[in-house]
């Protein structure tokens, strides 16, 4: 799930606003993101490894962009590394300190992953309608992020890469994430501005690992989804505004004013 996002088209200010803690670390993050002047997304689709708008504890402030679809620094061989990011675009936060393609990042290389909001899928009658989610007070939405550094030995090359972490579902993803094929709902992990520090934070001990755990737990602040024009196959709108658009679906409607 959430392979489907959507990013950088709030005004630049809001994104500054959502990081920088203090005017001076405000006017810096507004300065980069003139500079950096990236072109809009509307919808990019994690199989197609996007780079997305990333923070790092090395430097909270700094805004980077690493490749989606994290690839393990202990991989080896271009095939491997190319073949391993197709499943490393989410990364469940239950198992990210167990799991081999993400352990090392999830103890040592945590970050923030800054987006407008996401897309998910909804199974209704043998068909699926796109929603989009984002936060109820427009702000820009912090998910939770693990990254690495990969650097090919056949040709030297380096790239910066990242999976975004999830969990389950909350009330409005059980309604909306209900593909049948899955075991449970599950959504990104979305952070408050309270626990970005949390989630940035050192593990040093297993109290420390403890604590980042804690984290990990589904969104109860307040979200808003709406339907919205096709976001795969022959009929996508593409990265276009009005993907991000409401679009009603008249077999839906009636379900939607239970659901919603």
């Amino acid at each position: 799930m959430c392979y489907d996002i959507k990013y950088l088209t709030r005004k630049k200010l809001e994104y500054a606003r959502r990081r920088g803690s203090s005017p001076e670390e405000i006017s810096s993050l507004e300065e980069q993101l003139k500079r950096l002047d990236r072109k809009a997304v509307y919808h990019a689709s994690g199989f197609s490894h996007p780079e997305l708008p990333v923070f790092t504890a090395d430097d909270p402030h700094l805004m980077q962009f690493f490749e989606w679809g994290l690839i393990p620094f202990w991989v080896k061989e271009f095939k491997l590394a190319f073949s391993i990011r197709e499943k490393t675009l989410n990364a469940r936060g239950e198992t990210i300190f167990e799991k081999n393609a993400f352990k090392a990042a999830a103890k040592y290389r945590r970050c923030l992953v800054m987006v407008d909001g996401f897309y998910e899928h909804h199974h209704f009658n043998g068909k699926t309608y796109p929603y989009h989610i984002k936060l109820k007070n427009e702000e820009p939405m912090i998910l939770a992020g693990l990254w690495e550094t990969w650097e090919s030995e056949q040709t030297g090359e380096v790239k910066q890469t990242v999976s975004i972490v999830t969990t389950k579902g909350n009330d409005l993803l059980k309604d909306i994430h209900n593909n049948p094929k899955l075991a449970e709902p599950r959504m990104p992990l979305i952070l408050t501005k309270e626990n970005e520090t949390d989630w940035l934070k050192p593990i040093e001990s297993k109290f420390d690992m403890e604590e980042v755990k804690k984290v990990i737990k589904p969104f109860s602040g307040e979200l808003e989804a709406y339907t919205v024009p096709r976001i795969r196959g022959k009929f996508a709108s593409g990265n276009e505004p009005k993907t991000a658009q409401y679009k009603a679906y008249p077999d839906l409607e009636v379900k939607q004013n239970k659901l919603f």
